[in-house]
């Protein structure tokens, strides 16, 4: 079983004096620099000009800085770019200035894991890992409560590592709500396993396979999307607060004897077996290097793939059943539930 940490085993006062610098005020990023300043450490924040991101940050109070001048007045310096910019971030602004007895910190470890970044080994190297979105990880914060978060301590130079990470952890609220320790091998695997197998790949190409299969067998695509896709948020939302249990409690019985007992005739031996490729693959790194040997190739795969899906019949009709329902935001928000996702380095 994973240690779990509370506020009273982190003390803040490991950030008592030094500087945070934020790389990268995305949504993570913000989330994270407004609760590590609000619960008084000192922050300071790195974004390039020219964007609503900068914009933000100095509507938030910030004086944002290029990744260089962060890293040379920080202790701990927090990267929070998409994973396929740190490497070059790194190596072009913060390595330099990235004296012994500094820190440097991530919320993902697909950088270090897969050898993107390799900091020295004069300095620490953490991770805390909130898990959710850093607007969640605000909003959560200014109510008194936290988000769970993950940390990871991968080199340990000073011998107060893990303190500066747990205090960390304390400053963005993460430890009001628990905090387990894991490695930043195990955060990247299974973080990289349930986006491809579950979350998002294994999610979105079920929809698609069920919306078909009742298009194509005659019936109204509007009604394909209510039952595959619409609906589903009500049966992910009980699974989150009670667990599948807790979600089969509250449907009807005919809907608990689909899921018992035809679910695994969908999700089958040969599906579990492609999710143990898909993990061999990870693990191997094959997947780490397909993914970066397509973002530095222009993404063209990825484009098309996108361009593809865009063009997907459950786009068009999504699109004109949910300007039938208010509720729904713009950007896909429907209350405080609402909103993407941490889990790409973009929203971190």
């Amino acid at each position: 079983m994973a240690r779990i940490f509370y506020d009273k085993d982190a003390d803040l006062n490991a950030l008592k004096g030094k500087t945070v610098a934020i790389i990268g005020y995305g949504i993570q990023g913000r989330g994270q620099a407004l609760n590590l300043r609000d619960s008084g450490v000192k922050v300071v924040v790195a974004q390039r000009p020219g964007g609503p991101n900068f914009d933000l940050a100095r509507q938030d109070g910030f004086a944002p800085l290029t990744a260089a001048e962060a890293t040379r007045k920080a202790d701990l310096v927090i990267l929070l770019a998409q994973d396929t910019l740190q490497a070059q971030i790194y190596r072009e602004s913060i390595a330099l200035h990235l004296k012994a007895g500094k820190a440097l910190g991530f919320s993902h470890g697909f950088a270090i894991v897969y050898g993107l970044v390799k900091p020295p080994k004069s300095v620490d190297v953490v991770m805390v890992a909130p898990k959710g979105p850093g607007s969640l990880l605000r909003s959560q914060y200014l109510e008194g409560k936290g988000v769970p978060a993950l940390l990871a301590v991968q080199q340990n130079a000073t011998g107060k590592a893990k303190a500066l990470a747990l205090a960390w952890a304390r400053g963005i609220g993460s430890t009001r709500a628990g905090v387990l320790e894991t490695t930043f091998k195990e955060e990247t695997e299974t973080d990289n396993f349930g986006e491809q197998a579950v979350l998002c790949g294994g999610v979105s190409a079920l929809i698609k396979a069920g919306f078909e299969t009742l298009v194509e067998a005659g019936y109204q695509p509007e009604l394909a999307y209510f039952e595959c896709v619409h609906e589903l948020k009500l049966i992910t939302d009980m699974i989150w607060a009670g667990g599948i249990q807790g979600m089969r409690k509250r449907v009807s019985d005919t809907a608990k004897w689909g899921d018992i007992h035809c679910g695994p005739r969908v999700i089958d031996a040969r599906v579990k077996e492609n999710m143990r490729q898909l993990l061999r693959e990870i693990q191997s790194g094959r997947f780490a290097k397909e993914w970066i040997a397509e973002d530095r190739a222009g993404r063209p795969t990825f484009a098309r793939l996108m361009r593809q899906d865009d063009r997907h019949p459950i786009e068009q009709v999504g699109a004109k059943l949910r300007s039938m329902m208010p509720w729904i935001g713009p950007n896909g928000a429907s209350g405080p539930k609402g909103g993407a996702r941490r889990r790409t380095a973009s929203s971190r």
